[in-house]
């Protein structure tokens, strides 16, 4: 069974930072495109960061670059999403999703998602 679990997400100071996990199970990230997105109350989803081991890409949207970094870890099957600089525009229920293909998913199309975490930042 495919599974996503996330975890990290919290309350924080503007300027703060946290960083959220995606643990994976049933099927390797290092196989597919594994990206963060991200939605607000009232707000479209936006697709945050994205990585793909097997292509070797990885990338980030205009609104945290610089401030946003992902990474996996094969040995733990985990991709981390570390987040500085954090923003009250930031506030969003953070899931994870998979799909084999980069392209799909960076157009919002996967096979798998998790079920997100809360992430509140206050100003």
């Amino acid at each position: 069974e495919v599974q996503f679990v996330e975890s990290g997400g919290g309350l924080v100071q503007a300027g703060g930072s946290l960083r959220l996990s995606c643990a994976a199970s049933g099927f390797t990230v290092d196989d597919y495109a594994i990206g963060w997105f991200r939605q607000a109350p009232g707000k479209e989803r936006e697709g945050v960061s994205y990585i793909s081991i097997k292509d070797g890409k990885s990338h980030s949207a205009d609104s945290v670059k610089g401030r946003f970094t992902i990474s996996s870890d094969n040995a733990k099957n985990t991709v981390y999403l570390q987040m500085n600089s954090l923003k009250p525009e930031d506030t969003a229920v953070y899931y994870c999703a998979a799909d084999d293909d980069l392209l799909r998913l960076r157009v919002g199309l996967y096979e798998y998602r998790g079920q997100g975490t809360q992430v509140t930042v206050s100003s």
